[in-house]
């Protein structure tokens, strides 16, 4: 007679350590930027276009006056006057006849100034993306990160109304997803005695605001994110292999809607009861 315990039954192991829905994030955001590179110029510029988010136009489109405050904005910009000249060229077409284009809202987080932009985003987002879909599931992940891309878009907007400069990248997303694992990665899972060796602990609960800022680790991480955008942001520097400087608002909203919309994440979530 057999008297081995009923163990579960164990699946494959994956080819990739990550939940399938960041799998198949990253595995979106790498094809997109592969057809973009064999696209034509002309039909890449269209694109571009139409995906990326540029808050001048939005800013024309909910209140045309501001067409002779955009085109002048973009003549003040660095480099000659051909690059001034061509900047207002560009704010003329946009003003001319406005469209908010609401997608662009969201639609610019699956675009990619370069390789280098996208790998540098793709190894944060396998790195924080993936605890959150663990503990919330393909759904929760993917509103965290659709809330963060909005939020960054908003205060992009709010803070760079005239700019003409397209805001592509899924940072803002990304930065959601880091701010909602920092709530509860960097703490010790709670005690536990297991009654059988399959058996897993129960996921450590959400840390208050007040317990995070007294979690040395956590606030290394959140002071080193906060430092490392704002440095590259008042110098305008790039950071990760992009071809211009980084939206460091466009972190910033995104990773307050990740780290305030999570508790309500939380709520009833299943996936969370031990």
């Amino acid at each position: 007679m057999d008297a081995s315990p009923d163990l579960p039954r164990q699946g494959r192991v994956p080819v990739f350590n990550l939940p399938g829905i960041v799998t198949i994030s990253i595995a979106v955001l790498a094809a997109i930027h592969l057809v973009r590179t064999v696209l034509p110029d002309g039909i890449d510029l269209s694109v571009l276009l139409n995906l990326a988010f540029i808050p001048a136009r939005w800013t024309a489109s909910f209140d045309p006056s501001t067409a002779a405050a955009i085109i002048g904005a973009a003549g003040e910009g660095a480099g000659g006057p051909e690059l001034a000249s061509a900047r207002q060229e560009f704010a003329r077409y946009l003003v001319t006849d406005p469209s908010a284009m609401p997608w662009t809202g969201a639609s610019y987080a699956l675009l990619h100034g370069s390789w280098m932009h996208l790998i540098f985003n793709v190894v944060w987002l396998a790195a924080f993306g993936a605890p959150v879909a663990r503990r919330y599931g393909a759904l929760r992940y993917a509103i965290l990160a659709l809330a963060g891309i909005v939020a960054g878009a908003v205060l992009h907007l709010l803070i760079d109304p005239y700019s003409l400069m397209p805001l592509v990248g899924a940072s803002a997303g990304i930065s959601a997803l880091m701010a909602a694992a920092a709530r509860f990665v960097f703490q010790p899972p709670p005690p536990f005695e297991a009654g059988a060796p399959w058996q897993l602990p129960p996921r450590p609960p959400l840390q208050t605001i007040p317990e995070l800022m007294r979690n040395r680790t956590a606030v290394l991480f959140l002071g080193i994110w906060f430092v490392t955008n704002l440095l590259f942001g008042v110098l305008a520097l790039p950071l990760g292999g992009g071809e211009g400087p980084i939206a460091w608002d466009a972190h910033l909203g995104g990773f307050a809607a990740g780290f305030f919309l999570l508790p309500l994440m939380e709520r009833g979530s299943l996936r969370n009861r031990p």
